[in-house]
């Protein structure tokens, strides 16, 4: 059963954020990796101490220098490290064959998954902190409008294949409309969360759940719709054409 934000009361975090496994935690490189994404997720960048770091991860500090150079480009790294495995997630989620709703409840279920995880008090963490760290803003932001597009590619081939099912949305309910919601309320709501403002949580949860019964009822409409089998459609296109070119030469 897919989890969504009503279970969120109930659902322990782990009690330790983790960037890697156990199994990919070998090198030096990957476990100063993790042990700076725990301090992230526990402490936040401006607690930040490459010393303690390197104490987490048992090394010397120095390495943390030769691999890395600055505390903000190990920060950047922590951040694709586990931002690409996301984006490759959420990319495989979108291209499965399942419906709209599906995919809106597998986003949830992400969403939880990386609320427990402590990437998005990572993300956060870069982000507030990138207000008045231009070098750091430099490397972030490109991070996060990876992601925008990603969502905004999604729900474009999303009203393409609706349109191709016959369900078609008014016009200005664009691709970079819907995107925008998308990616504007998610932000929204990940603050929220790591604020803990439990006013806020109902709202979050009926909101999700009118997007996910709006979905529902495309998808239902979608299936409703007559689809010819390929070989009818090529016959009558064969036979249109045909019956064109008759016309033309009768004149």
């Amino acid at each position: 059963m897919d989890k969504s934000p009503a279970t969120r009361a109930s659902a322990a975090p782990p009690a330790e954020p983790r960037l890697f496994g156990d199994a990919e935690r070998g090198d030096t490189r990957a476990k100063i990796l993790d042990a700076a994404f725990r301090r992230l997720a526990t402490e936040g960048y401006a607690a930040l101490s490459v010393r303690e770091i390197a104490r987490d991860a048992g090394v010397n500090h120095a390495l943390i220098n030769y691999h890395f150079r600055t505390k903000d480009q190990l920060v950047i790294a922590v951040l694709d490290a586990a931002n690409q495995r996301l984006l490759a997630r959420q990319a495989a989620m979108y291209q499965a064959p399942s419906g709209f709703a599906q995919k809106w409840a597998d986003a949830r279920r992400f969403y939880e998954s990386d609320l427990g995880s402590g990437f998005v008090r990572v993300q956060a963490e870069l982000w507030a902190a990138s207000l008045s760290n231009a070098e750091l803003r430099d490397k972030f932001l490109p991070r996060l409008l990876a992601w925008k597009q990603l969502v905004f590619q999604a729900v474009r081939e999303a009203l393409a294949a609706s349109k191709a099912q016959g369900v078609e949305l008014p016009h200005v309910f664009s691709a970079e409309v819907i995107a925008c919601w998308i990616c504007e309320f998610w932000l929204g709501m990940e603050f929220a969360d790591l604020l803990g403002v439990k006013e806020e949580q109902a709202a979050h949860r009926a909101a999700l759940d009118a997007v996910q019964s709006l979905l529902e009822s495309l998808d239902a409409r979608a299936r409703a719709v007559p689809r010819k089998p390929a070989r009818k459609a090529a016959a009558g296109a064969r036979k249109a054409t045909a019956r064109k070119a008759a016309a033309k030469r009768s004149r």
